[in-house]
């Protein structure tokens, strides 16, 4: 006899401690997170091997004990007789896991064990064994908890839940051994007659194990590769037999199984798994949308199921919309069935508007998830009418779009803003691109519940397609917090999606999706009407010209010339492109360059100069920091060094409480005249204060 350590995932503990219970009646287990322990025989730990559903590693112990320092761990490891495990020209591996005061890195702590092993063969003899991380002929697990150590041969060899069956996945695989805790914690594995659904299958896990428990297959008996395979004290009789009779105990199917997905794709992969783990024909496989799916048999059975997460923030845009159509279909098709589903996002779950039966904690890799149970009984079916109609948000959107539809009618653009933090608890900003929405969340303070503000955010874009027709799959959602240095034009996102829009004659193209802003500030349409107009037979600068699109305006106003500077060469290229749109070609100049420094020893002259700088800057790129209330006035005189006789800066930023040193700008000679309010376009006159802007003529 011996101590066994069988681990798990985060809450499976007590799953586990029953499934050994059963495999190993005389156990007396011990339990700690996620790993549990008992007194077995080899046997024991070969059947757990075989056969668990739920646990990840079983470990045959050696040696275990307090560890205040590496000298501790390396003379624990080396009161192990080690040449009665493993030959000399062997190969082998350490893992360890945990940390503690003393040993504080998990790679320090698996050297020293394979230290002490090695100096006991170095020792006897002049060869040792060799380190092989992948199949090594014994596989070491060292799990460190607290002070105390425990080590032992990892008889799995690989994690358990890896059944050998995957030929391919999905993005998000659900883990084999998750797979099945699900199934037990929602009935059916104690109910297996009953029909079983999975209406989001991706690559057919739930399924394919619901197969192997309802046919009684051995887990692992499909496994090639164990840690005892080259260790000296296997015992093969034994193993053999046990394999023997997992074979013989497999019996014929007699429940109904059924996989579904939307994605084609993923059925075909799903197909082939099933197909290798010798299930194929015990499952019935389609590819429909789980939102319109009927239960695909009449007898009221389990639905199971791992539906998307939306880990990443642009997701929640679409899976929110289909949790809402989700629960409302559950609601009126899949009357009296058991709905199990796992989510690291329960508020997500909320969206279906069901009442659960029962609540789980466990984890998904090392996602903390939730597996709720719930009952389609009258009261869960009960349907929620009005929603749209009642809530607050939804009512303050609709009331901005028919105040602006009179206005936008006057406007020659397809851009412009419709919502913005009107109501304190929907803190966010909601533009719209044509066909497009953007929606900005504005991060809340910190003395707001993180939770609160989810839950909002998550209403907002549950709402949204319903009140302004626009689809899920084409809002994008943005996060804005306090930008520093060039943050706000880093990239976020690969989805490329951009468009074509047009503003007063000008077709100016926009990322809707890959940073945090457009490329479009759209608070500025007025200011680059105006720009149009005052542009005609005159050389403009433009300065921190991001995209270009002043530039675009100053070109289409009939400008003599125009030089374009910005110091990355991304949105210089993307100003050139915004050239091209427009059919503009002449005396166009493109500046790759740090504004500040460019601009004091350029000695250019322009009749029309534009500067909108941020507020903030401290870019790698940049010789030294920028504060735009700190320097304008130093940027601004180097402005005026560069301006014509009668010229003219159009100067904005949108620091808020910024003020202008007019005494500095009377020293340059510099006339002052205020045009913000004639430069907040009407879509934006909720919050005039989004920008600050003046016309400053050389007298």
């Amino acid at each position: 006899m011996n101590t066994i350590l069988v681990t798990t995932s985060r809450g499976l503990d007590e799953l586990l401690r029953q499934e050994i219970e059963t495999l190993c009646p005389q156990a007396e287990v011990k339990m700690s997170p996620g790993a549990l322990s008992f007194t077995g025989s080899l046997e024991n730990a070969y059947t757990l091997c075989l056969w668990s559903r739920l646990a990840n590693r079983v470990i045959w112990v050696l040696s275990s004990g307090k560890c205040d320092s590496a000298e501790d761990l390396y003379g624990l490891a080396d009161n192990v007789d080690w040449p009665q495990h493993l030959r000399s020209n062997d190969t082998l591996s350490v893992q360890f896991v945990g940390t503690n005061r003393a040993i504080n890195n998990t790679q320090f702590g698996a050297v020293k064990i394979k230290d002490a092993i090695v100096d006991q063969f170095l020792q006897e003899c002049s060869q040792r064994p060799s380190v092989e991380r992948k199949q090594p002929d014994l596989p070491i697990y060292a799990r460190c908890q607290r002070e105390q150590v425990t080590l032992g041969i990892d008889l799995s060899g690989n994690s358990l839940h890896q059944r050998a069956y995957r030929q391919q996945t999905g993005d998000a695989p659900l883990k084999e051994h998750i797979a099945c805790a699900m199934l037990m914690r929602s009935g059916w594995a104690q109910d297996t007659a009953k029909p079983l659904a999975d209406m989001m299958c991706g690559s057919g896990t739930l399924a394919i194990e619901a197969a192997y428990i309802a046919r009684n297959i051995a887990p692992g008996i499909k496994r090639s590769y164990w840690g005892f395979n080259g260790w000296l004290g296997h015992d093969n009789v034994t193993w053999d037999r046990l394999v023997t009779s997992a074979i013989e105990a497999q019996k014929p199917s007699s429940t109904t199984i059924f996989a579904s997905d939307i994605s084609k794709n993923l059925i075909n992969i799903a197909r082939k798994n099933a197909d290798e783990a010798g299930v194929y024909q015990d499952i019935q496989f389609a590819s429909q949308d789980a939102t319109k799916a009927a239960p695909p048999h009449k007898d009221k059975g389990y639905l199971v199921s791992n539906p998307p997460y939306g880990e990443r923030l642009g997701e929640l845009t679409e899976l929110l919309p289909l949790f809402s159509q989700w629960g409302k279909h559950l609601k009126t098709a899949w009357k009296g069935w058991h709905i199990t589903l796992l989510s690291s996002n329960r508020d997500l779950l909320r969206v279906l508007k069901l009442r659960a039966s029962k609540d789980y904690a466990m984890n998904n890799g090392k996602l903390e998830c939730r597996l709720v149970n719930y009952i389609m009984d009258a009261a869960n079916c009960e349907q929620f009418s009005g929603d749209a109609q009642d809530h607050e948000f939804a009512n303050r959107v609709r009331k901005n779009l028919k105040k602006l539809k009179s206005w936008v009618k006057q406007q020659d653009t397809n851009c412009y803003r419709i919502y913005d933090a009107d109501l304190p608890d929907y803190n966010v900003a909601i533009d719209r691109y044509d066909d497009w929405l953007v929606v900005q969340e504005y991060a809340p303070p910190k003395d707001i519940d993180e939770n609160k503000a989810r839950r909002r955010l998550q209403e907002v874009l549950l709402h949204l397609p319903a009140v302004t027709g626009v689809p899920a799959s084409k809002i994008s959602l943005k996060v804005r917090e306090r930008q520093k240095g060039t943050a706000q034009y880093d990239k976020f996102d690969q989805k490329g999606v951009k468009k074509v829009v047009y503003e007063n004659d000008a077709k100016l193209l926009v990322n809707l999706t890959d940073y945090l802003d457009t490329g479009l500030f759209l608070d500025h349409r007025d200011t680059r009407k105006r720009v149009h107009q005052m542009s005609k037979d005159k050389d403009v600068l433009n300065l921190f010209a991001y995209t270009g699109s002043v530039s675009i305006f100053a070109a289409l106003g009939g400008a003599r010339s125009v030089c374009t500077v910005d110091m990355s060469k991304t949105y210089l290229d993307w100003a050139r492109e915004n050239f091209r749109l427009n059919n503009l070609s002449g005396p166009y100049v493109f500046e790759q360059a740090d504004c500040t420094q460019w601009l004091a020893s350029h000695r250019g002259q322009y009749d029309l100069i534009f500067v909108d700088p941020p507020s903030f800057s401290n870019s790698k790129r940049m010789q030294s920091t920028w504060d735009v209330q700190r320097d304008h006035v130093a940027l601004l005189t180097d402005a005026c060094k560069c301006l014509k006789a009668n010229g003219t800066i159009i100067f904005s930023n949108n620091k808020r409480g910024f003020k202008l040193d007019s005494s500095a700008m009377s020293a340059l000679g510099l006339g002052v005249e205020d045009i913000t309010a004639q430069t907040i376009p009407g879509d934006f006159a909720r919050h005039a204060n989004i920008h600050k802007c003046w016309i400053l003529k050389k007298c």
